[in-house]
């Protein structure tokens, strides 16, 4: 089944203004304009967040929905993915954020916006070891795209978490995948998004063509 909802959840002081979130939905509404696209502002709290995702997303067809999160967000999606049955995209993804976030736990500032602050309380961290599904076999499809060069998170740790999923291991990079642009064309085939801003998704073949992609990715799952 195509996509035609998509969820992208950012990173620990991000925003839907960060640089992929951005590119992502800049490419949907291009190539793909039939997807519902949606980039929630996260509330500090990980409870708060997946509460607010949850209500978001209460209504989308669970066979038709992928989720991309970016680190924190990866972590996220992992969860989102769990509870939905849906394919996951992650984007050097978060691993353990209970232990590596514990040293900011604080007054801390967005970093889009430096005159944000906001607080990152201790109970926060019991919170993100709620939403670890480390433990569960995957729910759906997943794909993860980790950076080498990632300077925050060791990829050897985001390869071992996901090493049952297709992963695109980068040599080099950063941590905030500046080459995303290079990787966005195999997220949308990989989520299978609905329709073609060229007119591709209209026609019977380019219908046929999303289904036999969604099997082939779901066959490799």
């Amino acid at each position: 089944m195509t996509t035609t909802h998509l969820l992208y959840l950012h990173g620990f002081r991000s925003s839907p203004q960060s640089a992929k979130a951005r590119l992502m939905a800049d490419y949907v509404a291009r190539h793909h304009p039939a997807v519902h696209f949606w980039c929630p502002q996260l509330p500090p709290s990980p409870a708060e967040a997946m509460a607010q995702v949850r209500e978001g997303i209460a209504a989308w067809p669970r066979g038709a929905m992928a989720v991309v999160g970016s680190s924190l967000g990866g972590f996220y999606a992992s969860w989102v993915a769990q509870q939905q049955s849906c394919a996951s995209v992650m984007l050097n993804p978060a691993v353990d954020p209970a232990r590596d976030l514990a040293r900011y736990i604080g007054e801390q500032t967005a970093w889009h916006d430096p005159e944000q602050h906001f607080f990152f309380r201790p109970e926060f961290i019991a919170e993100l070891r709620a939403l670890d599904v480390r433990q569960l076999p995957p729910a759906g499809p997943e794909l993860a795209i980790i950076a080498k060069g990632d300077e925050l998170l060791d990829w050897r740790e985001m390869a071992a978490r996901y090493s049952h999923a297709q992963v695109r291991l980068l040599e080099g990079g950063d941590h905030a995948l500046s080459a995303f642009a290079d990787h966005i064309d195999a997220v949308a085939r990989f989520c299978v998004l609905a329709g073609d801003g060229d007119g591709a998704g209209d026609d019977e073949a380019g219908n046929d063509g999303a289904e036999a992609a969604a099997k082939a990715r779901d066959q490799r799952a």
